[in-house]
């Protein structure tokens, strides 16, 4: 079982009410109210400690002072299972199916080589001077 914990400050002063006399039965009833109203929002009680906390005094010196607090627990709601460090979500799944892109090939380009033809013998037989005519 996991458990949450609250920490308040303990009262420092008593309060006052009819029939309680002395210092002592005031801060009493402040302790014990402060403690009541925890329990009524399902928090259960278990202990006060005193733990130094450090203020500033003046510009630059620092003191400690100590603090009284309230201790309290209450189980959390159990669930199925441990709770884990949030993660990012994956992307969504289409949940149609979807055709598969297919590109066509590339059309294949053949070249044809063309030579051209070399002079055949007998346009150089002809006599250059005829041909000047």
């Amino acid at each position: 079982m996991t458990y949450e914990y609250k920490v308040v400050p303990a009262p420092v002063r008593g309060v006052k009410a009819p029939g309680v006399k002395t210092n002592e039965e005031r801060f009493a009833l402040a302790l014990q109210t402060a403690i009541n109203e925890a329990a009524a929002d399902g928090w259960e009680y278990i202990r006060a400690d005193t733990l130094p906390c450090e203020q500033r005094d003046g510009l630059i010196s620092k003191t400690t002072v100590y603090q009284n607090m309230l201790v309290f627990r209450r189980a959390k709601p159990a669930s199925g299972a441990p709770k884990m460090k949030a993660q990012r979500q994956a992307p969504a799944i289409p949940t149609t199916p979807v055709a598969p892109v297919v590109t066509p090939p590339a059309p294949v380009v053949t070249k044809k080589i063309v030579t051209e033809p070399e002079p055949s013998a007998e346009a150089d037989d002809k006599p250059k001077d005829a041909a000047a005519g």
